[in-house]
């Protein structure tokens, strides 16, 4: 089994190779990084984007393709979470650091319209990680799900939209000057959630109390997936075959 020692929280930490494999593959297989792009890293603070920053590094140093990155950090401003850590965090790794302060929360409360709280954070925080990413000249946006992410996607939309779907690897945006790809699409949550315990990454916990006041779907998809797994140890494996058209939606247009 690969473990990575505990670095100190200012210095870039050796992602295990088990999870440098799975992203090796993905990029490989989804065409995720080319030649000359400009990367730009949605970092929540959260284990799985934490982890993604740190992967990215160890690529750009020794992929054999070269590419640039940098990361961009959306703060709602909301009570219950403050990103604002890694802003000194992020000056010492040297890592170009875009962060963005919106009052999502109050913008919120006047502006929803039959929509979640969480679909219109979401919404608006992508947004706001495209027009960033525009200001600065980066083609491309990061974000950090995993197979867990995409698995209960895939049955959320199932189950209650009566839809095959689930996030994409890699396509353009509507508009057409943006790609967005996951390199962690084929690493399950436990390795990332490993990777950040044994390398101490410095992770900060939302606890929003819009999205954890009652169980949500998606805790019900994980938990049932979970139990599943106990009984079936290939049960990803095998979901991601099945996921693949629709992970590799979009990625002809890329």
């Amino acid at each position: 089994m690969d473990t990575t020692l505990e670095t100190p929280a200012t210095a870039f930490a050796n992602p295990p190779k088990s999870l440098l494999r799975q992203v090796g593959k993905a990029i490989g297989e989804y065409q995720l990084i080319r030649a000359g792009d400009r990367i730009l890293l949605g970092l929540s603070g959260g284990k799985d984007s934490l982890a993604l920053l740190h992967i990215l590094n160890h690529f750009q140093r020794h992929a054999p393709i070269r590419f640039e990155f940098a990361a961009v950090t959306i703060d709602p401003q909301s009570d219950s979470f403050d990103p604002s850590p890694l802003i000194p965090y992020m000056e010492a790794l040297g890592i170009p650091y875009h962060y963005v302060r919106e009052p999502i929360v109050s913008l919120a409360e006047t502006n929803m319209d039959n929509d979640s709280y969480c679909a219109f954070c979401s919404r608006m925080k992508r947004g706001l990680m495209y027009r960033t990413a525009r200001e600065h000249g980066y083609n491309v946006l990061a974000l950090a799900q995993h197979l867990d992410d995409l698995a209960e996607s895939f049955l959320m939309s199932a189950f209650h939209g009566g839809k095959l779907k689930t996030m994409k690897a890699h396509y353009r945006i509507d508009a057409g000057d943006l790609r967005v790809i996951r390199p962690l699409v084929m690493a399950r949550e436990r390795q990332t959630a490993d990777f950040a315990k044994a390398a101490a990454l410095p992770v900060i916990v939302e606890n929003c109390p819009m999205c954890f006041e009652m169980p949500t779907q998606r805790q019900h998809m994980k938990e049932l997936l979970a139990a599943e797994e106990q009984q079936h140890t290939n049960l990803f494996k095998s979901l991601l075959t099945a996921m693949q058209p629709l992970i590799k939606e979009g990625l002809e247009k890329t």
